[in-house]
């Protein structure tokens, strides 16, 4: 039985590209692969497997190159010895009273939701066919959630719907938010503070996966990282052990729920993301989920996405390959060029990426944010119409301007549908209330802050 991720031919293919973006020459290994690849149809699929699985522990045991080692740690001590000297000094301290605090999580819970849930049914389809989809029954640009009313048959057929949840996910089909892994992760990390408080290890983490989370609703890293937990590796080796995912975009869908918890402290959300993300990324994703959750901590402060960008950029070692990207971003006049423009100068800069790595998907979601300008619908509508991963960036995009904004702003058109109901397989998590997922982490945020009523907390440099 081949089970997708687990396979190690598949698994040795991904690799060999994740080596060489690290700077490792795998000419020789590329070489082997093809090799093996022309020859399996006259060999066993254990022998296969077996052939890819001895090239994927040698070069398991190689050592990484020092230019990687230096600029890019797996370690919190040494990532923190290689952030940013200079400071923007962006002041992320804040102040605030219950409703507020509320309004905000409450805004982020939601707009995580839609943002998700209008980009679940296009997820994995190129910009190019999403728009061709779209103008199909002149629905482009993207301004309301997906419909197939109106669209040729013979269009449907060519480009299915995602098959989990997609029909769901259509205009007309929509009773609240389907399960989604975007959604399952954010309440799963509510669950693990509630249960372990803000002392919680990554461990916690591990054993909280291995209960609460069915292994096939966890995809790329993770299941691979999942199946390492099963066999003994703990957390750090378990996101490496021939994992070729290990940069892809799983730790990134991940930040929210650390970012909601400390708000006006990204540091203490970056260390909280660092702790989950190390158990199945490294370096590129492990930074993925530090920044946004910097990010999202930061935005119940600052309201300027260029600035949130500097807040996230704080928290993630100032000399790595993610960095620097979003530094590229920032150097786009985002707000003054046309948001296809935009995203054609990311994908030139960052389109060699595989769809669901952490790197494009990042660019593309600060873009959409500071695209929109407080445009609740164009911001995840830009997310989503630039591709990759598209209920990932929805919901990421959605997630930051809910805290910057609040419920309140959110239009009604993106929330009413949701039914204040999120579905999930997730132990004890089916049929969830929005709502009272926002109150608890209120409650958690409280808790783990030390906060009281109109009582200001941390500022950037405080943890």
């Amino acid at each position: 039985m081949i089970v997708r991720y687990l396979d190690f031919v598949e698994r040795l293919e991904w690799e060999l590209i994740q080596q060489e973006d690290e700077g490792t020459d795998v000419s020789k290994e590329k070489l082997l692969l093809k090799n093996m690849q022309q020859q399996s149809a006259g060999q066993t699929h254990d022998k296969t497997q077996s052939e890819a699985k001895h090239i994927l522990q040698d070069l398991s045991s190689r050592p990484s190159p020092s230019t990687l080692v230096d600029n890019e740690p797996n370690e919190l001590s040494d990532i923190k010895k290689c952030l940013p000297t200079r400071r923007t000094l962006v002041n992320t301290s804040t102040s605030f009273d219950e409703d507020q605090l509320y309004d905000s999580i409450l805004g982020a819970w939601l707009g995580r939701a839609a943002g998700c849930l209008l980009g679940k049914p296009i997820e994995r389809y190129h910009r190019t066919i999403i728009r061709e989809m779209l103008e199909s029954n002149d629905e482009w640009p993207l301004d309301n959630y997906f419909t197939q009313v109106g669209m040729p048959r013979e269009l449907l057929e060519k480009y299915p719907w995602k098959r989990r949840g997609g029909l769901e996910s259509l205009r007309e089909n929509i009773q609240c938010m389907p399960e989604d892994d975007d959604l399952n992760y954010t309440m799963l990390n509510l669950h693990v503070l509630e249960t372990f408080g803000s002392e919680f290890t990554s461990e916690d983490i591990a054993a909280t996966w291995l209960k609460k989370l069915p292994v096939y609703e966890v995809f790329t890293a993770e299941r691979v990282a999942y199946n390492n937990l099963l066999n003994g590796h703990p957390p750090g080796e378990s996101g490496q052990y021939l994992n070729p995912y290990r940069e892809w975009i799983g730790a990134q869908i991940r930040a929210d729920l650390w970012g909601y918890v400390c708000p006006g402290n990204p540091a203490k959300a970056a260390e909280f993301a660092w702790r989950d993300a190390r158990i199945t990324h490294t370096r590129t994703g492990i930074y993925g989920e530090m920044f946004f959750a910097a990010v999202m901590a930061g935005a119940f402060a600052v309201k300027d996405m260029r600035e949130l960008a500097q807040v996230g950029l704080e928290q993630v070692p100032a000399g790595s390959r993610f960095s620097k990207a979003i530094e590229k971003v920032l150097e786009i006049p985002i707000e003054t060029t046309e948001w296809e423009v935009v995203v054609d100068t990311l994908y030139e800069y960052f389109g060699h990426y595989h769809w669901v790595h952490t790197i494009n998907n990042a660019a593309l979601t600060v873009a959409s944010v500071i695209h929109s300008q407080g445009n609740y619908g164009q911001t995840i509508s830009n997310a989503v119409m630039g591709g990759w991963d598209t209920d990932c960036n929805g919901a990421t995009a959605g997630s930051i301007f809910g805290i910057i904004h609040g419920a309140n702003a959110l239009p009604s058109k993106w929330v009413q549908p949701l039914n204040n109901q999120i579905r999930s397989s997730l132990g004890g998590f089916d049929y969830s209330n929005i709502n009272d997922l926002a109150r608890r982490t209120q409650k958690v945020a409280t808790n783990v802050n030390n906060l009281n009523k109109s009582t200001q907390i941390f500022g950037v440099d405080d943890f």
